[in-house]
């Protein structure tokens, strides 16, 4: 954040208000750095425009990479030993199917939970500078920053959505 910015923690009673300050929010020259919310909610979630989740493609990759090292371990493992039991393949297609089935599932959660980690920027070891412990509760927050010159006008906008202000001033 440059150093003439400055950020407003509008604290609300309810998810409407926090929802249609964040659609307000979007139409002015301020930018929206972090939504609280004591619930998941839906309302915010629309109002905040979020892009689609890339934890499913993760997902998918696991399970592609999973079908084919289950596939082929077990084709390798068959290649090795040789052992042809009544004069059927060596490497058998429905057996080893069923192999990579259990690979790609096996995998495909391993691709998930690297896909929320990585996505969700976790761990995070720092403290948030605006959270409230209200958040946790009963209040839904809404960060936004502005330039300097435009402090009271973000105040005043918070202000008149029915918010308490928070700044980084404490």
């Amino acid at each position: 954040m440059p150093a003439d910015t400055i950020s407003i923690m509008g604290i609300f009673s309810s998810e409407r208000s926090a929802a249609s300050a964040i659609d307000q929010l979007r139409e002015t020259p301020w930018s929206i750095e972090r939504v609280h919310s004591p619930i998941p909610s839906h309302v915010i979630e629309h109002a905040l425009e979020l892009p689609k989740s890339r934890v499913g493609w993760f997902t998918l990759a696991g399970g592609i990479i999973g079908f084919l090292t289950g596939f082929l371990l077990a084709a390798f493992t068959a290649t090795r030993w040789s052992l042809i039991v009544g004069g059927k393949p060596v490497v058998a297609l429905v057996p080893f199917f069923i192999v990579g089935f259990e690979f790609t599932i096996l995998f495909a959660v391993f691709g998930n939970v690297l896909g929320l980690i990585s996505q969700a920027r976790l761990p995070r070891f720092e403290t948030q500078a605006h959270y409230d412990e209200r958040f946790s509760g009963d209040r839904f927050g809404v960060l936004a920053s502005c330039s300097n010159d435009e402090r009271e006008a973000l105040t005043r906008f918070f202000k008149e959505n029915g918010a308490e202000i928070k700044t980084n001033d404490g």
